[in-house]
C-alpha cells in the first residue's frame, strides 16, 4: 500500500467512494463489470481517502456496520487490493467546506473535494455525488 498523498494530478487514477470500496471487499457483483474493469486496470492508480476509514470506523462503533475484522487489517487489505491510501490535507477540509453544495454528508464532501484537488475519478453510486458534476465520476 502506498500512503500519503503521491496521486499525480489529472491522472488516471479513481478514488473509491466507501461504499465502493465495501462492495468491492463484501459483494463485488453490486459494482457493474464495466466498473470492476476499470478499477482493476493496472494502468490507473486506484485510491481510498482516510475519510473512508473514519466513516466506516464511525458506523462500525454505532453499530451499523460489522466492519472491525476490516478495521483491524485495514493496512494489510488495502496493501493485498493495490490501493493508495490518500491522507487529508488542510487544504481537502477548507475545500469540502466550501463547496458550493447543498449536500451535509461530511464524509461525501471529503471525497469530494480531495478528488476535485487532485482531477481524480469518483467511484460511486451515490446519486448526490453524480449529480453535483463537481469531478469526474465512474458509475458503479
Amino acid at each position: 500500500m502506498t500512503t500519503g498523498t503521491a496521486l499525480e494530478p489529472h491522472s488516471r487514477a479513481i478514488l473509491l467512494d466507501t461504499h465502493t470500496l465495501l462492495w468491492l471487499l463484501s459483494a463485488p457483483d453490486q459494482v457493474s463489470a464495466a466498473a470492476r474493469e476499470q478499477i482493476g486496470d493496472p494502468a490507473r492508480e486506484v485510491a481510498v481517502s482516510a475519510v473512508s476509514a473514519w466513516e466506516i470506523a464511525i458506523k462500525n462503533r454505532l453499530g451499523r456496520l460489522d466492519a472491525e475484522p476490516l478495521l483491524a487489517a485495514w493496512p494489510d487489505i488495502m496493501a493485498a487490493m493495490g490501493l493508495t491510501e490518500l491522507a487529508i490535507e488542510a487544504a481537502d477540509a477548507i475545500l469540502a467546506g466550501r463547496l458550493a453544495w447543498d449536500h451535509r454528508d461530511p464524509f461525501d464532501r471529503m471525497i469530494v473535494a480531495q478528488a476535485a484537488r487532485r482531477g481524480l475519478t469518483i467511484a460511486t453510486r451515490d446519486a448526490d455525488i453524480l449529480g453535483a458534476a463537481l469531478t469526474a465520476t465512474l458509475k458503479v
